[in-house]
């Protein structure tokens, strides 16, 4: 598959609206309200009270301050490559923090982070195992990550392409780089420093969370 280059992605990036996440018709605020509950009871059940807490792939904030409510006394921090999402999300939760960053090269030092998580990121990301291997060096030895995708099925396969070819999610058109299905993203977890705590399916099969643990850094990319 040919990647498309730097300037092709910023005008995909530029197809979604910066307040995308805040203008979602009946049927996107259920898809995405039930991913934020199915999130939560996995974050919940692995870990009691993070510090530090860092969403990779954040856009304009919504999951970020979703966060930030549910664990307020931790440092949270959103990053996204898209400029003006950041900027959006800035304006909106002026007492978060947000920074333009590449989830390829995260600007943060080694062992950081309690929780690190990422919806609907990791199939839009040139180099999807590079990211992992991010998160990994941010994330300490005893963190939890939460990586989550649409699982690639059948179902979701179908109805992507005709959301993206006649409905309002022709946005999203060419915006999955690598339309992973649940078990060639689990193989890229487990193969990239991290073992598999919990696999949670949601919405019919169409969408899988993976909460993961770092498993040994020695083995990883440089």
């Amino acid at each position: 598959m040919k990647l498309p280059k730097h300037y092709e992605l910023e005008r995909i990036w530029a197809e979604v609206p910066v307040d995308y996440y805040f203008r979602q018709n009946l049927l996107q605020r259920l898809w995405h309200g039930h991913k934020w509950l199915v999130f939560k009871r996995l974050i919940l059940d692995s870990t009691s009270s993070p510090k530090s807490i860092l969403e990779v792939g954040c856009a304009s904030g919504h999951l970020t301050n979703l966060l930030a409510n549910l664990f307020p006394h931790a440092q949270v921090v959103g990053v996204d490559i898209y400029k003006p999402a950041i900027i959006e999300a800035k304006k909106r939760f002026p007492k978060l923090s947000f920074m333009t960053a590449d989830a390829h090269k995260l600007p943060f030092p080694k062992y950081l982070f309690d929780l690190v998580i990422s919806g609907e990121t990791i199939e839009h990301v040139v180099d999807p195992a590079q990211m992992l291997h991010e998160i990994a060096r941010v994330l300490k030895p005893s963190g939890s990550a939460l990586i989550e995708m649409d699982s690639g099925n059948w179902l979701f396969r179908w109805i992507w392409w005709f959301w993206t070819h006649f409905g309002k999610g022709k946005v999203w058109k060419d915006a999955h780089l690598h339309p992973f299905t649940a078990r060639e993203l689990e193989a890229l977890i487990t193969h990239n420093g991290f073992r598999v705590k919990r696999k949670s399916f949601s919405h019919l099969g169409m969408a899988v969370s993976f909460l993961i643990s770092p498993k040994s850094f020695k083995n990883l990319r440089p």
